[in-house]
């Protein structure tokens, strides 16, 4: 019989193994939509798709699926079956991963139910995130059916709540962990006078990632490809045209990505600089952590937009983007008091 210390090893190793899962399959999210790969499998498939086509018949029946779709017929219709595999694949490894992910919380959630090492506020905060994992898998099909009858990519809006769950999803279990190490129980938003400029970054952040989602939804990063204005200009040129809060135009979301980045920038320095005034030592560290990041998260950002979206660069700027999340949280955390 284990002891109670080695169930609480087990369960640490478990929420380090989930935030690597998590950070994972945001991480091939990501590729799946850098390489258009996401309408690849036209049917929901919650069983049926667990194992990749075996035979040329299968491959056949899939592609010929494919077929049907206004992506397809629009922009790849001189796609080969040997193109299509590429594609078709980029999609299959995301939703494995999504059902392994599913697995791998419930039933380690489960074993720990069963032999009582959780407290309720634990039992309660996982069956959020469970609740959580089983809407992220609807609202991928959700994104997905977006485009499959009219539209040859699925709706950036749908794209962008299928993120914003992913990256809740890894924030609360990443939650866990901090007040898990710490012994502690923080709830997430705590307010006072020294750390609510903190919280607004948090927000930004999380603001900035959905604004990011609506970036490659709408392939926004190939147009204005330079920096740090847009062709010789602060504004874009079709901004006035169609509506400086037109969310459905490329033009207008890139120039809010911009500047929000730009915001967050500044109000990083203005915490830094609180930070150092009020003498916040045990803050120190985990701002020049998360400072770093975001400087690498820029010019990440810029380097994506002056490559032409070059595929290796975009990947890196999204793969930051966790450890940036990742960063402010433990910077968050650190700066609100236990209750």
């Amino acid at each position: 019989m284990l002891k109670k210390k080695n169930y609480n090893n087990i369960f640490h190793i478990w929420l380090i193994t989930l935030i690597l899962l998590i950070s994972s399959i945001i991480i091939v999210g990501g590729l799946t939509r850098l390489t258009d790969s996401g309408l690849s499998i036209t049917e929901w498939e919650l069983l049926k798709g667990i194992f990749p086509p075996t035979n040329t018949n299968s491959w056949i029946e899939y592609f010929e699926s494919y077929k049907q779709i206004p992506q397809f017929k629009i922009l790849n219709s001189k796609m080969t079956l040997e193109e299509f595999k590429y594609i078709f694949l980029w999609e299959y490894a995301h939703r494995l991963l999504a059902r392994f992910i599913g697995l791998f919380f419930l039933i380690p959630f489960l074993f720990f139910l069963f032999v009582g090492i959780l407290k309720k506020k634990a039992i309660v905060d996982l069956g959020k995130i469970f609740i959580l994992i089983l809407i992220q898998g609807f609202v991928g099909w959700y994104m997905v059916v977006s485009g499959l009858l009219e539209n040859i990519s699925v709706s950036h809006y749908r794209l962008s709540i299928h993120l914003f769950i992913a990256f809740s999803i890894l924030s609360s279990v990443f939650w866990l962990l901090l007040n898990y190490l710490n012994k502690e129980e923080k709830k997430f938003f705590q307010f006072n006078k020294f750390n609510n400029s903190f919280t607004l970054l948090l927000v930004l952040i999380f603001i900035q990632i959905i604004l990011g989602a609506f970036v490659s939804g709408l392939d926004a990063g190939k147009i204005y490809q330079t920096w740090p204005l847009m062709n010789e200009s602060y504004f874009p040129d079709d901004v006035f045209i169609y509506g400086i809060l037109n969310f459905d135009n490329p033009s207008v979301v890139q120039f809010f990505h911009r500047n929000i980045a730009y915001i967050i920038f500044f109000l990083s320095i203005y915490c830094g600089f609180k930070i150092y005034k009020k003498k916040k030592v045990l803050l120190y560290k985990s701002f020049l952590v998360f400072f770093s990041l975001i400087l690498i998260q820029i010019t990440l950002g810029v380097l994506t937009l002056i490559s032409g979206v070059n595929i290796y660069i975009a990947s890196m700027h999204q793969i930051s983007s966790i450890f940036l999340v990742l960063a402010v949280l433990s910077l968050y955390y650190r700066s609100i008091r236990a209750y």
